[in-house]
């Protein structure tokens, strides 16, 4: 799912039927179309100074800071956008997306919330399934990876027997992800592969 194309034929839409913040609108669609995407955070900021609760800003400016590699602001504004309308997938997705690029790559004032952003990343990619139905192999793909991440992080520390059994859980989470995802696109070799590398982890914490 293109969730990028979505948000930007949304926000086209609102814009040909709102009448505030135009030139923002414009000059942000304009920034997204070249790629520039801190020129559109500039000038998305602007628009959500004037109209905080707007959905169609939030989900582009979140969309945006994403983009910028600017994940605690990401997640931040997504909260937000779940907050006007918690039924808004996209939002789920991408805080998911942030939260674990924050978990895989932490500055050191976050580094011992590890733990915290890849659940908290899994909640968000399981409820972006809830909400867009079985079918959509980037969000298993993503909650796949993010289980196997998980696993991967615990297992550094896994010394007793049920710390093993955790992780174990979670590399086959992470499996059966993937395996749904095989369902549906048999010929994915990186899916296969992933596979195949879980199963690695899993044989060595025996």
């Amino acid at each position: 799912m293109n969730y990028f194309r979505h948000a930007i034929l949304g926000l086209i839409i609102l814009s040909s039927t709102s009448t505030f913040a135009q030139n923002n609108y414009e000059r942000s669609m304009q920034a997204m179309i070249k790629g520039d995407y801190k020129t559109a955070v500039t000038q998305l900021e602007k628009a959500d100074a004037k109209t905080p609760e707007n959905a169609k800003i939030l989900q582009m400016l979140g969309y945006s800071y994403f983009q910028n590699a600017q994940y605690e602001k990401c997640i931040e504004t997504y909260s937000r956008l779940i907050t006007v309308k918690p039924s808004e997938v996209s939002a789920y997705y991408y805080r998911g997306k942030a939260r674990l690029n924050i978990a895989n790559d932490p500055k050191e004032s976050l580094n011992t919330m590890r733990e915290n952003f890849y659940t908290a990343a899994i909640k968000d990619f399981t409820k972006a399934i809830e909400i867009n139905g079985d079918e959509d192999t980037q969000m298993f793909q993503n909650r796949a990876l993010a289980y196997k991440d998980y696993a991967i992080f615990r297992s550094y520390k896994a010394k007793r027997k049920d710390e093993k059994t955790a992780c174990v859980a979670l590399f086959n989470n992470s499996i059966a992800d993937f395996q749904k995802v095989l369902t549906m696109q048999p010929l994915r070799k990186d899916i296969i592969d992933w596979v195949a590398y879980d199963k690695a982890q899993i044989a060595s914490l025996k």
